[in-house]
């Protein structure tokens, strides 16, 4: 990874942050993305001492805002020449129903629309860098869920949850309407299942009551979560593994057998998230919502 441009989103925390710290360590040259200016900066300067890695840097962006996505794609394209490795991982879990700045419910805005999009804007730069990979961060969440077009916003009947495991079943279909879209000719485009991993999602964010996100540092204290260290193993594997150069379109999850050690492996993710007539429709409602 010596010197690779790598971008990781929701690397202020989490399995973003872990993510970053390991390929940093690796020699990638880091663009670590998040919210919180001054948090992200401090971050950055924790990543550059642990690794030994200057090369590291930090761009604000809310990224459920579409214009912070588009200035943040901008940006990248200014300060670099090529872009090796894309990791599309922040998001969000909401109590209640928000809607974004642009109007959209946040769930679908952040956890989907925001990796449809940036993806979109960078993907000249990424089809030009031989070998580029992008990583895309789902959820096993995803099983038994199916999206209802009609109100795909759910402004009849919110829950949080469903708003969080439709959005991890619309990471799904986009990666392999993306895959089918690039071909052979590249990047490479994947999804992966972290495990259930001790994070701030649902904790962090003010816009959940407190209530809320007591219950759920509660929940991942209490229910055998991994570290994000090891929730991040299969993000590293996919955006590192030589093995996995050229292989795209697939969705992979930790390896709970131990016998691949820390690496993750290729799975079947539903039936409803292999729909490629409901990942064409996504796709245009998609392009549609963000103006593409």
């Amino acid at each position: 990874m010596q010197d690779k441009v790598v971008i990781v989103t929701g690397a202020t925390d989490g399995i973003g942050r872990a993510t970053a710290k390991a390929l940093a360590a690796r020699g990638a040259r880091i663009v670590a993305v998040g919210r919180n200016p001054e948090k992200g900066e401090a971050v950055a300067s924790e990543l550059r001492a642990s690794a030994g890695n200057d090369a590291v840097t930090f761009l604000p962006a809310d990224l459920s805002r579409q214009g912070d996505v588009r200035s943040l794609a901008a940006t990248i394209a200014e300060r670099h020449d090529r872009l090796d490795v894309l990791v599309n991982n922040a998001g969000g879990l909401f109590a209640t129903r928000k809607v974004s700045a642009d109007g959209i419910e946040m769930t679908l805005a952040l956890n989907h629309l925001a990796y449809f999009l940036l993806t979109n804007l960078l993907l000249e730069q990424l089809r030009a860098t031989p070998g580029a990979r992008i990583v895309n961060v789902a959820s096993a969440a995803h099983a038994g869920e199916a999206l209802d077009f009609d109100d795909l916003q759910l402004t009849r009947r919110y829950n949080g949850w469903t708003a969080y495991r439709r959005s991890k079943l619309c990471n799904l279909l986009f990666t392999y309407e993306l895959a089918r879209r690039i071909g052979e000719a590249g990047p490479t485009v994947n999804a992966l299942h972290p495990g259930f991993v001790s994070s701030h999602l649902g904790q962090g964010r003010s816009d959940n009551s407190a209530l809320w996100r007591t219950v759920a540092t509660l929940v991942f204290r209490f229910t055998g979560a991994v570290t994000p260290e090891k929730g991040a193993r299969t993000s590293i594997l996919l955006a590192t593994s030589p093995e996995l150069a050229g292989v795209t379109g697939q969705y992979f999850v930790p390896d709970v057998t131990g016998k691949n050690g820390p690496r993750g492996r290729p799975a079947s993710s539903s039936a409803v998230s292999r729909d490629p007539e409901g990942a064409a429709r996504l796709w245009d409602l998609s392009a549609a919502l963000t103006s593409l």
